[in-house]
C-alpha cells in the first residue's frame, strides 16, 4: 500500500465516477441542451443535428463523444434522448463481450430509441463487426448452428440512434469510427465555466455560496465538472459542521486544505511525485520506474494517474532521457532550483552529476605525470592504426627482445 494513497481511484480529484458520484450526478445533470454549461462548439453543432432530425421526423445520425472522463459525455447522451423525446437504453462496452449480447440489445430496441454505449472502445471485436451493419443498414445477421450447417438469419432493426462515448478515440477501429455521422470532442472547462457549474450545483443542493467561494472551488477542479461537484460536496460538509453552512472563499480554502487539495488542484500523490523529482533527483531527468519507487507507487499509477495532470499544468515534462521538472514546479513547491553548471546553461539533477564527472575526467587527463600519456605522446603517430601511439619508440641501441 502506498504511503500517499491507498487507492488512486479513491482520490478526491479523480475524474472517474464512483457510486456516490453517480447517485448525486443523477440529480445534478441538466435535462436539456440549453441548460448544459460549457462545450460551446459541441453544443452548437449537436443542436443543429438534433433540430434538423426533428424537422425531418427521422432519427439523427449516430453520435460519437470523445474526451477525458468527467466532462459530460453521459449527460449529453441523456440530453439527446430528452431533446428527441425518445427512450434511452444505457449499456457499456465491457458488458458486451459476445456478438449475441449485442444482438439481444439491438433486437429489443424500438423505433427512434437512443442507445448509449459507454466506453465503446472496450467492446469485443465480434460485437464491433456486428455493429457495423446495424449502424449502416439497421440489420444484423444472427448465425444459427455451427460448421457447414450454420445459417445466417437476417434480422431487421428499427431506425435508432447510437451514442458512443470513449475516453480513447484512437483505439476505435476506423470502420467503426467512420460510421458515426457526428463526432464531438469534449474539452476541459475554463475556470469561469466551472464557476457557473458550481453555482448551479449549489443551488440544486440548497447550499449558499458566494461568487468568490465558487471561484475557489472551480480553480481547484482540474477543468472537470465532476471534480467540481465532488469538491463542492466536501466543502459543503465542512461548512455545515464547522461553520454556519455558507461557503465563502476562506471556508472553501480551509476545507480543501483539510482534504489536501492545493490551489492548483494537486493532491498528495501529485505533490509526492513532484517532491521526489525535485528534492531527491534535483529536477531530473529521472526514469519512471525510479520515480515510482521513490514515491512508493507502481509505475503505471504514476504514469497514468499523476503524470497527465502534471504535464497538462506544465509542472512536469516527459523526455527521452526521463522525467524532468519545469520552472513552474520549483515555484509551486516553493523550492530553489540547483545552481547552474558553468557554461552549460543550468543543467539540473543528474545532468549536473554527469557534467561534474566529465569535468573531473578532463582534469585527470590533462594532469602531468600520466605514464600512459607520456608514453603515447613520445611515440610517432602511425598511419595504419592508433595502437602505435601506445607503443614506446625504439632506438638502435634498444634491440627488440624475443
Amino acid at each position: 500500500m502506498s504511503p500517499y494513497d491507498s487507492d488512486p481511484a479513491d482520490r478526491l480529484v479523480a475524474a472517474a465516477a464512483d457510486e456516490a458520484d453517480q447517485a448525486v450526478e443523477a440529480a445534478l445533470r441538466p435535462k436539456l441542451l440549453d441548460e448544459f454549461i460549457g462545450q460551446e462548439r459541441v453544443r452548437e453543432q449537436l443542436s443543429l443535428v438534433l433540430r434538423a432530425a426533428r424537422k425531418r421526423g427521422a432519427a439523427p445520425d449516430h453520435v460519437l463523444l470523445s474526451g477525458p472522463p468527467g466532462l459530460g459525455k453521459t449527460t449529453l447522451s441523456m440530453i439527446i434522448a430528452a431533446e428527441l423525446n425518445a427512450p434511452l437504453r444505457i449499456t457499456s462496452g465491457p458488458a458486451i463481450q459476445h456478438a449475441g449480447d449485442l444482438a439481444a440489445i439491438l433486437s429489443s430496441l424500438t423505433e427512434g430509441e437512443v442507445l448509449f454505449l459507454d466506453e465503446i472502445h472496450r467492446m469485443s471485436r465480434p460485437a464491433e463487426e456486428m455493429l457495423y451493419m446495424a449502424m449502416e443498414d439497421f440489420r444484423v445477421d444472427v448465425i444459427v448452428g455451427k460448421g457447414p450447417g450454420a445459417t445466417a438469419i437476417p434480422l431487421e432493426l428499427p431506425p435508432f440512434t447510437l451514442v458512443g462515448a470513449t475516453t480513447r478515440a484512437g483505439l476505435l477501429p476506423p470502420p467503426l469510427r467512420d460510421r458515426f455521422g457526428f463526432t464531438g470532442h469534449m474539452e476541459f472547462y475554463a475556470a469561469a465555466e466551472l464557476q457557473r457549474v458550481v453555482h448551479r450545483s449549489a443551488a440544486l443542493l440548497d447550499v449558499e455560496i458566494d461568487p468568490v467561494g465558487a471561484a475557489e472551488i472551480a480553480g481547484r477542479s482540474r477543468g472537470t465538472p465532476r471534480i467540481a461537484n465532488r469538491l463542492l460536496r466536501r466543502v459543503r460538509d465542512y461548512a455545515q459542521v464547522e461553520h454556519d453552512g455558507r461557503i465563502t472563499q476562506a471556508i472553501a480554502a480551509k476545507a480543501l486544505a483539510v482534504y489536501e487539495v492545493d490551489a492548483r488542484g494537486l493532491d498528495r500523490l501529485d505533490r509526492a511525485v513532484l517532491d521526489a523529482l525535485l528534492r531527491l533527483f534535483g529536477g531530473g531527468p529521472v526514469g519512471l520506474s525510479t520515480l515510482a519507487v521513490a514515491v512508493g507507487e507502481e509505475a503505471e499509477t504514476v504514469e497514468e494517474v499523476a503524470e497527465p495532470f502534471l504535464v497538462r499544468e506544465g509542472l512536469l515534462a516527459r523526455t527521452p532521457r526521463g522525467r524532468i521538472a519545469t520552472a513552474a514546479a520549483w515555484q509551486h513547491l516553493g523550492l530553489t532550483p540547483p545552481p547552474q553548471v558553468g557554461g552549460r546553461g543550468g543543467l539540473p539533477g543528474q545532468q549536473q552529476f554527469f557534467a561534474a564527472g566529465s569535468a573531473a575526467g578532463s582534469a585527470a587527463e590533462s594532469a602531468p605525470g600520466s605514464a600512459l600519456e607520456s608514453a603515447a605522446g613520445s611515440a610517432p603517430e602511425s598511419a595504419t592504426g592508433s595502437t602505435a601511439a601506445l607503443t614506446p619508440a625504439l632506438t638502435p641501441e634498444e634491440p627488440v627482445q624475443d
